[in-house]
């Protein structure tokens, strides 16, 4: 009808056949990459953390997420915190979570 548009006529083709079962099969997929590569390497590491924490003990030479390194003078169960000792006369109390790591026997001797 006009010079420079042309006419829309609706496409007479039919609907792409399927049913879905490939989504469905693409979000079954991705929900098992998910799970391998986001929420099982995660979970460990909370479990780890979880038992080493449980298994802290006094005179445990431990290193902090702030980085610093002592031994544990004294638990207190009920309260979650823990007091380190860097050095002698300097005590430090700190929450169990942020203890991050528990050195072998020895260690502050050679540091």
């Amino acid at each position: 009808m006009s010079l420079f548009i042309s006419n829309a006529y609706a496409d007479s083709a039919a609907a792409p056949q399927g049913g879905g079962w490939d989504l469905i099969i693409m979000l079954l997929a991705f929900g098992l990459i998910f799970y391998f590569l986001i929420y099982r390497p995660q979970a460990k590491r909370v479990k780890e953390h979880r038992n080493l924490m449980s298994a802290l003990g006094k005179g445990d030479e431990v290193l902090t997420q702030g980085g610093i390194v002592g031994r544990i003078t004294k638990i207190a169960d009920d309260k979650d915190f823990v007091t380190v000792a860097i050095n002698e006369g300097t005590e430090v109390t700190v929450q169990k979570s942020a203890i991050s790591a528990v050195l072998p026997k020895g260690t502050l001797k050679s540091l």
